[in-house]
């Protein structure tokens, strides 16, 4: 037997009357129409005259036409045209119009499902004629379908988050929504998915719920403190075609204990007076801790060294500075350098992060002891004589000793302070301190006198200009970023102000490389204005800081920062410096380098001396020019003044007294501007060689000054030139007058030829030679 159920009454409105859709056991659909005709069943229903229910249309329609929306129909109209179809509720009129002869439904406006997503309407038909209605009015319900037309949205456009550095993968760091205003309940229009676009691989993000946790472990904040993840959400279940919508997620990592205190360089070098009171500062030294807040403080302690006993350091609370002070009366005499070992640990560890450690460290502080010229120190602290008061005067009545405590042991002198003896009664001797009696001693008269010490204070002006606290090492990395600290400087200032001191920090000019920050506690920080040092093109920068006081009159002092550009690695370790950086960093100091430019210089210096020396003990050639010859007679056996003997006369003398050089010296007697003593110069008179020959003889002979030494001169010029003019006796008839010759006989066998020559000849006239 079959059976038949009603399934689902559906209106079409294309269809002039309404389709029912009946199911057979066997699942099998049949159209009504075939059921009457094949099985040929007569069923009975109840008449009903309005079918329709509710009605669908697509939002965001963009046709030029009004949307078709549906048909309605009465069974009442037998299509004769009496017919009218009337229409009421929601829209009725101006969204939705109703043809009164077909009944046609018309959406005359673009719908957004957003805004309204449906609408109650009425329908009735009435006869035309008569108006009355055909039927009771029907309600029914227009749906807008939704499409996507909308990108999810999320609740903030910026997050900010926070989560711990070095924590682990999996870590929740927050959660985002967004949401999308399409149908959640048709299709995918409004399923989201989230991805994230910025952030890889240090975040993830959870696809359906939106949750960033951390994806990457050992994230550390001195390396990297904040980062920016962009976050998507996707409509449509994050399949193509989907709209989507961004958001940032400001993510910021808190700090940890994980980064130890460590100190720039492993030894410090500070100086200070012998005569530096208990508890003033030596200098400070500071650790750098990658930490902030109470991660990074530190305490300081004195570990181990020969100067434990004399030296202590205080920790600064505000500064995190290690104060280096005076904890026992300091003696250069005894000790120059005390040495000392600083730790420094953090004040607050997490046992979270001991792996990481050690957290201490250590550094070698050595403070050299500066000498003050000392007072002598008497061998007691008070010395009683006893005299008789009938003690003739002259008697030494006592000694006292006193030794000098300085290195240099300066001999003491000793005197008396006549205030405290204005009766002159004794005296004592400046050298060994024995004290004897002036006057004669009166003890009844003495007994009569009272005394009463005076103490008289002397307070303190402020005649002292602040100056650093010590000598800086600073260096600046090429990679450095501007605004980086780079120095953390302070001073200290002989005077003691009743208030304590006050000091102020500043550049004495703009500066484009570096400035500083006053802390406003007797420190100030060196910082970075740019980026980008080179050491290649400038290795050092010199930076002029102006400290001032705070105390009247106010004292001021400019000191200059040396600071050395280095090469450094990614996390600011000194890889390597300049020159000169690279011998500070091998512990040469200041002195040794000016010691060896010294040894240099003494050594250059050694070397041309030499060179000057054995240049100079070279012989000048007796025949300086190829053109100026002439016969010399050198003789190098004779007594005097050996090798100089060279230089005995200079023949250029011989010439005509117009081209002597009259500033040229003699080498073999002392310079005439030292003697009152002076040659006087041939005469132009002398016309006879002889003579000439004669007169610088006896010249030589009477001068006191000459060197006691033989020397033999071959003046052999001639000509115009010459004192002694022309020797050719061709000219002699004309040129001279009457000469004898007898005279030749007497010169010696070097002038027998000469004298055969002219002697016994009459020529009328005489010629001289």
């Amino acid at each position: 037997m079959n059976h038949f159920l009603w399934l689902l009454p559906l209106v079409f409105p294309h269809l002039s009357s309404p389709v029912i859709l009946l199911e057979r056991s066997d699942g099998n659909l049949f159209h009504w129409n075939h059921l009457m005709k094949g099985d040929k069943l007569v069923l009975h229903r109840s008449k009903r005259d309005w079918m329709w229910r509710q009605f669908f249309l697509s939002e965001e329609y963009t046709g030029s036409n009004y949307q078709y929306v549906g048909k309605l129909r009465s069974d009442k109209d037998r299509g004769d045209g009496t017919a009218r179809y009337v229409l009421s509720g929601e829209g009725a009129g101006t969204i939705f119009h109703i043809d009164e002869k077909s009944g046609d439904l018309h959406a005359t406006q673009r719908l957004d499902r957003e805004e309204k997503a449906s609408y109650t309407l009425q329908a009735q038909a009435l006869n035309k004629i008569t108006g009355l209605p055909l039927e009771p009015a029907t309600e029914f319900i227009v749906k807008i379908h939704d499409i996507n037309d909308n990108e999810p949205k999320f609740t903030k456009a910026v997050y900010t988050a926070s989560v711990p550095e070095m924590s682990d993968i999996g870590t929740f760091v927050i959660e985002v929504n967004a949401t999308d205003a399409d149908d959640a309940t048709y299709g995918n229009s409004a399923k989201l998915v989230y991805s994230i676009l910025q952030g890889q691989p240090y975040f993830s993000v959870e696809p359906e719920t939106g949750i960033v946790r951390i994806a990457l472990s050992n994230m550390d904040r001195e390396v990297r403190k904040e980062y920016q993840v962009v976050i998507q959400a996707k409509d449509m279940a994050g399949q193509m075609g989907g709209l989507s919508g961004t958001t940032m997620v400001n993510v910021t990592l808190t700090d940890v204990n994980d980064s130890p205190p460590r100190f720039a360089y492993s030894s410090y070098h500070l100086s200070t007076y012998e005569s530096a009171a208990i508890g003033s500062t030596v200098g400070r030294i500071k650790a750098s801790d990658g930490d902030e807040g109470e991660n990074a403080e530190m305490k300081y302690r004195i570990g181990d060294g020969d100067g434990k006993e004399y030296l202590d350091i205080i920790t600064d609370e505000i500064t995190q500075e290690g104060i280096i002070v005076v904890k026992k009366k300091l003696d250069f005499e005894s000790k120059r350098v005390y040495t000392v070992k600083v730790e420094v640990t953090n004040t607050h560890q997490d046992p979270n992060f001991t792996l990481l450690g050690p957290f201490l460290d250590t550094a070698i502080v050595k403070v050299t002891a500066k000498d003050v010229d000392e007072p002598p120190v008497f061998s007691r602290p008070q010395y009683v004589f006893e005299v008789n008061e009938d003690t003739p005067k002259g008697i030494a009545i006592g000694t006292i000793t006193a030794w000098d405590p300085d290195a240099t042991h300066y001999p003491i002198q000793y005197a008396i302070d006549q205030h405290t003896d204005p009766e002159r009664l004794y005296h004592i001797d400046p050298k060994n301190g024995s004290i004897t009696i002036l006057k004669s001693l009166d003890r009844e008269v003495e007994m009569s006198k009272s005394r009463v010490p005076v103490l008289i204070k002397v307070l303190d002006v402020n005649d002292n200009a602040p100056e650093f606290a010590m000598i800086y090492e600073t260096f600046v990395c090429e990679n450095v970023r501007a605004g980086q600290l780079i120095q953390t400087i302070s001073a200290i200032d002989t005077d003691d102000p009743l208030v304590g001191h006050k000091f102020v920090f500043s550049l004495s000019s703009m500066n484009p490389n570096f400035t500083i920050f006053d802390n406003e506690d007797n420190t100030a920080r060196i910082l970075t204005r740019r980026s980008g040092f080179n050491r290649r093109e400038m290795s050092v920068y010199y930076l002029p800081v102006v400290i001032s006081d705070s105390d009247y009159p106010i004292q001021s002092s400019t000191s200059t920062l040396t600071i050395r550009v280095c090469s450094c690695d990614a996390t600011g370790n000194i890889r390597s410096c300049s020159v000169d950086a690279l011998l500070l960093s091998a512990g040469l100091s200041t002195g040794a380098l000016v010691a060896i430019l010294l040894c240099i210089l003494i050594l250059l210096m050694i070397v041309v001396l030499f060179s000057a020396l054995k240049k100079q003990r070279r012989k000048e050639p007796l025949i300086i020019s190829k053109e100026d010859v002439r016969d010399n007679v050198v003789s190098y056996n004779d007594e005097g003044g050996g090798e100089e003997d060279t230089q005995a006369f200079d023949i250029g003398t011989l010439r005509h007294p117009e081209v002597i050089e009259s500033n040229k010296l003699r080498r073999d007697i002392i310079p005439e501007m030292l003697f009152p003593y002076h040659r006087p110069s041939p005469m132009k008179e002398c016309a006879d060689v002889r003579d000439f020959i004669i007169s610088r003889l006896q010249e030589n002979d009477t001068d006191p000054f000459a060197p006691p030494y033989d020397s033999l001169a071959t003046y052999a010029y001639e000509g115009n030139g010459s004192i002694a003019e022309s020797l050719s006796s061709m000219e002699s008839s004309v040129t001279e007058g009457d000469h004898e010759y007898d005279y030749l006989s007497n010169w010696g066998p070097q002038f027998k030829k000469l004298a055969d020559m002219y002697i016994g000849k009459d020529t009328g006239c005489s010629t001289s030679l």
